[in-house]
């Protein structure tokens, strides 16, 4: 397995929207096997989408695998809104897509936010989880927002520097509050700059090496992922985290679970892996020594290709 790389691209052979409530309709993808063992991707943010290097995670010859897009994100409409969109309500989106699809359990994928909400939800439905693999743990602890939020500045002060750039200063103690105000602004003239300011602070400590990106922002798509990035963050998205890792030892020590973790993650700092590693000391731990955030980063893309394939050894 040392030098597996990810799997060839593959094209989703259906994609189609679900209407989960009157307002919300999320886009669906299905790739790879239809036949196979179903695998759900949940993608990170709040608010990013997916995309088509996340469908390379699997082996398309054994996986049934199934990506979607959450409420207000990517290809889902409309696009960044916020109401009737928190926690509860992606789970019982997930719920509906596996009911549609006639799926009694199956493998849940996640990373950053998206491993926060694979945990909501196999805390909730146990039953249906086949195997965990996790990375870059984030459970929206106040202390997990502090760090993204003020604390990273001790590591990237002129990333920080750069996102209080446009912040009155007697607006810089509540950084979150001032670009909530002009993300949500009615006016695209200051809304939509504001958003591309906003998405640029995360891009910019995503990996343990810099990364350049050349390619021009889409204004509606920046938006519609800050609004709802931004809505999640100021309620904690939605979530306990402290009782998240007591259901975690409680509830799941029964299914299969791989942990990964870049070990200069800025964005989710290890300490978060750490703790859900204590509570379910069944899990395979694995600590990527010289990795940051990105899923995409060698040791970390390798780590979560090493659990698919192992856990290609489960059935539904």
């Amino acid at each position: 397995m040392k030098n597996l790389a990810l799997f060839p691209e593959c094209q989703p052979f259906k994609q189609w929207h679900l209407a989960v409530t009157p307002l919300h309709s999320v886009y669906i993808e299905q790739c790879g096997n239809p036949d196979g063992i179903p695998v759900i991707f949940l993608h990170g943010g709040p608010g990013s989408g997916c995309n088509p290097a996340q469908r390379r995670f699997f082996d398309p010859a054994h996986y049934h695998i199934i990506l979607f897009d959450q409420r207000g994100c990517g290809r889902s409409t409309p696009a960044g809104e916020t109401k009737d969109n928190t926690t509860q309500h992606l789970i019982a989106d997930i719920e509906q897509i596996r009911t549609k699809l006639n799926i009694p359990r199956w493998h849940v994928f996640g990373g950053s936010w998206g491993s926060t909400l694979a945990l909501a939800y196999a805390n909730q439905h146990p039953e249906t989880v086949i195997s965990l693999t996790l990375r870059g743990i984030f459970l929206s602890r106040p202390h997990e927002i502090n760090w993204f939020l003020g604390q990273v500045a001790l590591f990237f002060p002129e990333a920080w520097q750069t996102l209080l750039a446009p912040v009155p200063l007697q607006n810089r103690s509540q950084v979150l509050e001032y670009y909530a105000t002009q993300v949500f602004h009615p006016d695209p003239a200051i809304s939509i700059p504001a958003a591309i300011h906003w998405n640029a602070f995360e891009s910019s400590i995503m990996s343990l090496l810099p990364k350049m990106d050349s390619s021009a922002p889409d204004g509606e798509i920046e938006l519609a992922r800050a609004r709802v990035q931004i809505h999640y963050i100021r309620h904690l998205c939605f979530v306990d985290g402290e009782q998240m890792l007591i259901d975690a030892g409680e509830k799941l020590r029964k299914i299969p679970t791989t942990i990964v973790q870049g070990r200069y993650d800025m964005v989710c700092p290890p300490q978060t892996a750490w703790a859900l590693s204590q509570v379910m000391p069944h899990a395979n731990f694995v600590m990527v020594p010289d990795a940051g955030h990105s899923a995409m980063e060698p040791g970390t893309c390798l780590a979560l290709l090493n659990a698919t394939e192992q856990y290609k050894q489960l059935s539904s």
